[in-house]
């Protein structure tokens, strides 16, 4: 395994991989992109990248390969179904920054190293706007010395990098906390109904709360980046996720997960509405139960 990298392939220019990615070359390395959609490469038009023709010519081409991809189906037909791991040399890191099943991490890191690769499961909090700012948390599965040889490109987005055991104790990690996080978002969309009833000022009222006591991300988040466009697409990916991390609990050997889950289920199907209902207060000026 190569213990320096100057060379980084990235896979997925989305909201949060394309800054990802921009941060990487920003930094000095070597960016290789490749991307499904030609469009999709706008996300690093202002910084120096090679782009390749295929996910093969790419995984030639690089020393460390991230993978900023919707889920584990997605991995699986880079590394097989585009030939990434055919073409990949020995040693190369391939890093999976998506949020998927623990135990399908372990197979998928099984399936790397039979090729010759080194796999890492690392995925990250933050969404775009942390991406934007580098300060995205990186949970990291994987050996010690992959690792740390990673490490400096992780560093480029992230203001918290931790290793928290072997290959899927990453995504374990990710997914406690997005439970957290779409559990909390819950008792936001709950609480906000209750103020708009009243007749509270929304805005107002989650930016005073942010600033005291019963201030959190979900509140912050639902305040200020969760736009009713964004939360038709969030919504799918915390319901995706509260059923990996049940999964995961229970393969795991942990107790029962129902009650998280169902309040996370819960707190993702309010996200659409709770967004709307925050978007029609900004706009009007008008406390949300109210009419303009």
């Amino acid at each position: 395994m190569t213990t320096t990298i100057s060379r980084v392939g990235f896979i997925g220019l989305g909201d949060q991989g394309g800054p990802m990615a921009e941060a990487i070359a920003e930094r000095g390395f070597a960016l290789h992109v490749w991307a499904r959609r030609p469009a999709s490469l706008s996300a690093v038009e202002r910084i120096p990248h090679t782009v390749h023709r295929t996910v093969a010519e790419l995984g030639a081409s690089a020393e460390l390969i991230g993978l900023c991809l919707r889920d584990d189906a997605d991995i699986w037909d880079v590394l097989d179904g585009q030939g990434l791991l055919a073409a990949v040399a020995s040693g190369t890191i391939i890093v999976n920054h998506g949020t998927g099943d623990p135990a399908e991490a372990v197979r998928l890191g099984e399936h790397v190293a039979r090729a010759g690769g080194v796999y890492l499961d690392a995925p990250v909090s933050g969404g775009s706007p942390g991406a934007r700012a580098h300060t995205l948390t990186t949970f990291a599965g994987g050996s010690e010395n992959a690792f740390e040889t990673a490490r400096p490109v992780f560093d480029t987005f992230s203001d918290t990098v931790t290793l928290m055991g072997p290959v899927g104790a990453g995504q374990f990690a990710k997914l406690f906390n997005n439970a957290l996080t779409i559990t909390n978002m819950k008792n936001a969309e709950d609480v906000l109904g209750l103020a708009a009833q009243v007749g509270l000022d929304l805005p107002a009222l989650i930016d005073v709360i942010n600033a005291s006591s019963g201030g959190s991300v979900a509140l912050r988040s639902l305040g200020r980046d969760v736009t009713p466009e964004l939360a038709e697409h969030v919504h799918l990916l915390m319901k995706k996720d509260m059923h990996h991390f049940a999964d995961a609990v229970r393969a795991g050997g942990g107790g029962d997960p129902s009650e998280v889950l169902q309040r996370g289920l819960a707190g993702a199907a309010g996200l659409v509405d709770a967004a709307r209902m925050i978007a029609r207060a900004r706009q009007t000026g008008a406390p949300a139960g109210e009419a303009a």
